[in-house]
Formats: C-alpha cells, sequence, structure tokens
C-alpha cells in the first residue's frame, strides 16, 4: 500500500523493482509539472494487467488520473484519450508481457502515427503477476511453468524492436537507477512524439537477475548494463542500431528523432486543410 492509498492492498513482493520505476515515474512527473507550469490532474497514466498495472493506485502525493484498462490493450486506450484532448500528458506504464505480447499489434501502429504519448515498459523476463510464465523477453531454454523443459523461442529484443517498427525516442532504463530513470522518463515526456522508455525491473521472486543486471564484485559477476557514452549521437538511429549490437544492454536515450512530428499536430494541420463545416453548417444541410 501507498501513504495516498493506505486501504488498497497490492500485491508487489519485497525488493521488486517496480519500486523503483514508481519512484522514478513520481519524480519525472513531478519535474515536468515544475518545468510546465502544469497540474497533476493534467496527466494521465494508463496501464493494462500485470504488476506493472499497480502502478495506476498507488503513485504518491497529488494524483494524476487513471484507466487500468485491458491486457495489452494500453496503447489504443492511450490512442484514445490522446486524441480526445491532445492537451494531456498521456503515461503508458506496462510490462514485457502485456506491452509485446498480447500488446504487440499495436506497437507498431502508434510508432507509425508518431503518437504523442510515453510508454514505460517495466521488464522482469516473466510474466510476475500470474506465477513466472515465460514472456517474450524471456531467455532461450529456461525452465517456466509454461516451458517445463526449456523455452523453444529465441528473447525478442526490444530496443531493436522499437527502432525498426519507427519509435521516435528510445530509451533505456534500470530500476535501481532511480534519478537516471526519471530523467528518461521526463526527456520521454518532453519528446514530440511516440517515446518508449524500456526499463530492466528484476521480479525477485521469479527471475531474480538483479547481479547480472548491476554486477556483483563478491560473486565475481560482471554487469550486463552499461551507460551509453556521452558522445553518442542519438540522432543518428544506425548508431543506434550498433550499441544494441554490442551486447549487454546499453542504459540512456539510443534515439531520439530531431524532426519528429507527432500525431495531434498532423490532426491539426490536416483539419485546417479539410476547414470542416461547423455545427449550424451541417444542420443547415438537413433544413428545406
Amino acid at each position: 500500500m501507498s501513504k495516498k492509498n493506505p486501504e488498497y492492498d497490492f500485491k508487489w513482493c519485497p525488493g521488486c523493482g517496480d519500486f523503483g520505476v514508481k519512484r522514478a515515474i513520481e519524480l519525472g512527473v513531478e519535474r515536468r509539472n515544475i518545468e510546465m507550469e502544469q497540474p497533476m490532474e493534467q496527466t494521465v497514466v494508463v496501464a493494462g494487467i500485470g504488476c506493472s498495472g499497480n502502478l495506476v493506485h498507488l503513485l504518491d502525493g497529488t494524483q494524476p488520473f487513471g484507466i487500468h484498462g485491458l491486457h495489452g490493450r494500453s496503447l489504443p486506450v492511450a490512442f484514445g484519450v490522446k486524441m480526445a484532448n491532445p492537451e494531456l500528458n498521456v503515461l503508458i506504464v506496462s510490462g514485457d508481457g502485456d506491452f509485446l505480447s498480447i500488446g504487440g499489434e499495436h506497437i507498431a501502429p502508434q510508432a507509425q502515427r508518431n503518437l504523442n504519448v510515453t510508454a514505460v515498459i517495466m521488464d522482469n523476463g516473466v510474466y510476475g503477476l500470474t506465477k513466472g510464465q515465460s514472456s517474450p523477453t524471456t531467455e532461450l531454454g529456461v525452465i517456466t511453468p509454461t516451458t517445463p523443459f526449456g523455452k523453444l523461442e529465441n528473447a525478442l529484443n526490444p530496443l531493436q524492436l522499437y527502432l525498426t517498427v519507427g519509435a521516435s525516442f528510445v530509451a533505456s532504463g534500470f530500476s535501481s537507477k532511480t534519478r537516471e530513470l526519471a530523467n528518461l522518463i521526463n526527456e520521454g515526456m518532453k519528446h514530440p512524439g511516440f517515446s518508449v522508455v524500456h526499463v530492466q525491473s528484476p521480479c525477485t521472486t521469479y527471475n531474480d537477475n538483479f547481479d547480472q543486471l548491476k554486477g556483483n564484485v563478491k560473486k565475481g559477476v560482471d554487469p550486463i548494463t552499461w551507460d551509453i557514452p556521452e558522445d553518442h549521437d542519438s540522432a543518428d538511429k544506425l548508431a543506434a542500431f550498433q550499441l544494441i549490437e554490442q551486447g549487454g544492454i546499453p542504459l540512456g536515450v539510443l534515439y531520439q528523432d530531431p524532426e519528429s512530428e507527432p500525431l495531434d499536430a498532423r490532426a491539426e494541420g490536416m483539419r485546417q486543410r479539410a476547414n470542416p463545416r461547423g455545427v449550424e453548417q451541417q444542420l443547415g444541410a438537413f433544413r428545406i
């Protein structure tokens, strides 16, 4: 439970990476509100189903509007919210199973539309809420309740997917680096277009890969996460692909399209060109 919602009994395991993501979102949105001089009520958080969905209920402090929708359908709901009121700051919270599996079919269309929303994806490599089944990002050969003899599919590389389908802002974060993650989320919300911040968020119950992600000197484990060099040109998509090909998990902004034009701006331009008739004009067409 949270201070704001003490009666809500959500189920997050001790040490879950999503706690760090929660704090990063709070910091990122708070900073945006100060910079934009906007109230929290100007932000809408849209979630699907899974551990990530609890973020709709447990953000501390002044509450944004929240919609806890259907499994895998956070993007269609966010599409409706943003196009109904383009002035809103729409933030999607989702997990690797929710967003990349059943929800995977919605990523490319919204990327091509350049829907002006920010998606924060918590990747723990399993379906954590429903007892650890394999997800698209589970590694090949891993034994889970749904893959008792080992997973047959290769693990999906989400960062590569986002770049391939045309997301105009792609960043990669780690739940234990809260301040850095808050900065990435803030940058994603500033970007005019489809922004994805993919976060490594370990599941302490079914896939505790924290040591592998962060490294553990005492155990002789080298980290698989590494910081993107400061001289990386985030406007260069080819350079972003090359970062991914280096292996491990790069942390930071991989790609940001400097010429990004969001869908709401495109729609407004089309409306002006179409010069639609007003209500009185439309009613007049039915009059004798």
